[in-house]
């Protein structure tokens, strides 16, 4: 399962509406959104509005592809589209992903030995060959 997240500017004179929205997202969007790929789901959003989306799916562009191809999207893209600063098409497509450095998981899934020395390893304890 890939992790996605991204980012967008919601208008700030706009905030409570898109609060107000996704407070009560219409029961088909949500059902066409987990049937199209889009699980564990989340979106977060700053005072200012920079808005921050978070997501696992095993494809984002056969999600999106998936998503695009239904009515509701459509209608919902349309009615959001007007609550954002600079946005090149519709939101679910218009967003800026972004690179995901750290993952707690994963790195504790890794073998010790194939991790790199820490910079406090390296001055405490010397680096091991």
């Amino acid at each position: 399962m890939r992790r996605v997240c991204f980012q967008l500017q919601v208008r700030p004179d706009r905030i409570d509406e898109y609060k107000r929205r996704h407070a009560a997202v219409w029961p088909e969007m949500l059902e066409a959104l987990y049937a199209a790929g889009w699980h564990n789901y989340s979106l977060f959003l700053r005072p200012d509005g920079l808005l921050i989306g978070y997501l696992e799916t095993e494809s984002l562009e056969d999600a999106q592809a998936r998503m695009a191809a239904t009515d509701v999207n459509r209608r919902w893209q349309s009615e959001m589209a007007e609550l954002f600063e600079d946005l090149d098409g519709a939101p679910d497509e218009g967003f800026l992903e972004l690179e995901e450095i750290f993952h707690l998981e994963d790195q504790l899934a890794a073998p010790r030995e194939a991790a790199a020395p820490t910079a406090y390893e390296t001055r405490t304890h010397g680096e091991s060959n």
